[in-house]
């Protein structure tokens, strides 16, 4: 380690310790010491092993949320046993502890799903086995296709390729951006959003440490990005308003427009039979018309669709 980078604060980066974590890992790493003029060495990677990735045959709304994906980093964080921990941003819950903050997001990338086992929704097989754990793909599966049937499929990408090579399923869906950060996106067929809307949150990822550590926090806005913020704070802001949860069957696309976001967002029942659909143009930064979009969609939405969110 040179002179100039002994000088340097070291910080200790906490992530769960599955391959896109870490490749998510890497590459916050990478930009940090980019926008510092750092080595590399001078970010401790270091990985925990996250509650979520330890039970991996049950949803994750059966054994405790995304919670499970945040415990263990949020308590090293807490004790102050690393300095900034990174994350899938739609894997964090709404509503975060007090004493932790975002300091920074980085530049969104892909936000599709991709389907993988056929070319697209229309050409998956009639009656065919479906895997899954996220609620938003299970409605939203059965709505366009309810002669599918899905089961559970949890687990990294490795696993679930394997699973489904195995025969557990015909199809299943994965993140087009964990995809490309394992550099197998060939493995996929990406669903666009004219007809296949995205989880909030998705394709970015999120840094976070102590809301009381001015010094990390200022080394993390050096990269920042802000078109990505506006997005993800408006997503999370829908998801608040509608009262969200890991059971919550809900879909959002929150994208610019010229100098304003487009939202479109989508309800269901988990059976995929009730769907509710609206969107809104939103001023950076202004929560008013996502405020309204929310209770829009709860006024239209039938029993099936509002018994899983608590918003008013």
């Amino acid at each position: 380690m040179n002179e100039a980078t002994q000088s340097v604060p070291r910080l200790r980066l906490g992530t769960r310790n599955s391959p896109l974590a870490m490749a998510q890992a890497y590459e916050t790493r990478d930009r940090l010491c980019a926008a510092h003029g750092w080595d590399e060495e001078a970010i401790e990677i270091v990985p925990v092993l996250a509650s979520g990735d330890k039970v991996l045959d049950r949803p994750l709304s059966e054994i405790g949320g995304k919670a499970l994906w945040t415990k263990e980093l949020d308590q090293w964080l807490g004790e102050g046993r690393i300095d900034l921990s990174v994350h899938s941003a739609k894997d964090v819950e709404t509503i975060r502890p007090a004493q932790f903050h975002f300091p920074a997001f980085l530049p969104r990338a892909d936000r599709r799903d991709c389907l993988v086992g056929a070319a697209s929704i229309a050409a998956i097989p009639e009656g065919a086995i479906v895997g899954t754990s996220a609620p938003r793909r299970a409605a939203q599966l059965l709505n366009l296709r309810p002669d599918c049937k899905v089961v559970t499929f949890r687990g990294n990408v490795a696993t679930r390729l394997k699973k489904l090579a195995d025969g557990e399923a015909d199809v299943t869906f994965l993140a087009a951006a964990g995809l490309e950060r394992l550099e197998q996106s060939s493995v996929g067929a990406p669903l666009e959003s004219e007809e296949w809307i995205p989880a909030a949150a998705q394709g970015v990822i999120a840094i976070e440490c102590r809301a009381d550590d001015a010094a990390t926090t200022a080394l993390l806005a050096a990269i920042d990005h802000a078109p990505t913020r506006a997005e993800l704070e408006a997503e999370r802001a829908l998801l608040a308003a509608l009262g969200g949860t890991c059971h919550s069957p809900v879909a959002v696309l929150c994208q610019w427009a010229g100098d304003a976001l487009e939202m479109r967002a989508a309800l269901f029942s988990p059976d995929g039979a009730e769907r509710v659909e609206g969107s809104t143009t939103i001023a950076p930064g202004d929560h008013g018309p996502v405020t309204a979009l929310a209770a829009d969609l709860l006024a239209r939405a039938t029993p099936a669709i509002t018994q899983h969110f608590s918003g008013k």
